[in-house]
């Protein structure tokens, strides 16, 4: 085969955004290297064909279910364009800022962001205890993807900086693990409480 023509794309058609190439990322967390798909794309864009299938979001491209979770709220709701334009130039910040590719970055903030336990309410009674449990792989990408797109939006919020510098800033943080990324705060928070409750 071909060295420059993979899933029948040249080299360059692999490139996320044109100039990021995926086959150098790599997912440090085990637990998560099954779920965080990085089986590149021309496009971006499955128009939803996994909805409806269980477990079928985990062979969605990751950039992907970033652009969908930055679509969900607020004026960017269903505006899809809108939301690659605001990936794409957060992805131009990092790289400029950190200088590396930031779909690494991006992977590197996913495993820092996502909770490793949860609690559960059982009731026993009539009286609800909390209940510590370990939390799935594909629920920690979920809810890591979730926080670092609300972290972005909520610094966004009344302020001068744009959403694409915000989101940079968040996967930053959150790659770096520091506890100013909204989604580390989260994880933290939601991991402390069930320590407690174990």
């Amino acid at each position: 085969m071909d060295e420059d023509v993979k899933y029948g794309f040249t080299k360059e058609e692999l490139l996320v955004f044109g100039k990021y190439d995926v086959s150098e990322v790599e997912v440090k967390d085990l637990a998560l290297k099954n779920y965080i798909c990085l089986e590149p794309r021309y496009v971006p864009h499955t128009h939803g064909r996994h909805a409806n299938t269980p477990f079928a979001k985990q062979k969605v491209f990751i950039v992907e279910r970033l652009i969908n979770k930055v679509m969900r709220k607020g004026h960017n709701t269903g505006k899809k364009i809108l939301a690659y334009n605001i990936v794409r130039e957060a992805f131009e910040i990092i790289e400029k800022r950190t200088k590396k590719n930031p779909i690494q970055v991006l992977v590197d903030a996913l495993a820092n962001a996502g909770p490793r336990e949860e609690i559960v309410r059982l009731k026993y009674g009539g009286i609800a205890v909390p209940k510590s449990v370990d939390t799935s792989s594909l629920r920690r990408l979920d809810i890591a993807l979730r926080n670092i797109a609300e972290g972005a939006r909520r610094a966004a919020f009344k302020s001068k900086k744009s959403i694409a510098s915000c989101l940079a800033d968040e996967i930053i943080a959150a790659a770096n693990n520091e506890s100013r990324s909204y989604a580390v705060a989260k994880k933290e928070e939601v991991e402390r409480v069930a320590k407690s409750a174990r």
